[in-house]
């Protein structure tokens, strides 16, 4: 089962873009985003699945170059 994450920026607050891993994301994983730019996570959050749901959303905390 894939996880599909939200990347979002660490110094704005504001998503980058959805992503899909083959299994969760580790907080030192690095990865390219869809502009080529290599990141590593600084952090990765897990929430509660919303009532009803068995999908737990995913947060990536980056902090791009740019």
């Amino acid at each position: 089962m894939s996880i599909i994450a939200t990347i979002m920026n660490s110094a704005t607050g504001q998503p980058i873009q959805k992503m899909t891993f083959g299994r969760m994301p580790k907080p030192w994983a690095s990865f390219n985003l869809a502009t080529g730019e290599l990141v590593t996570a600084d952090r990765v959050n897990v929430g509660k699945p919303a009532p009803g749901k068995f999908v737990a959303p995913v947060e990536v905390w980056v902090t791009p170059k740019a």
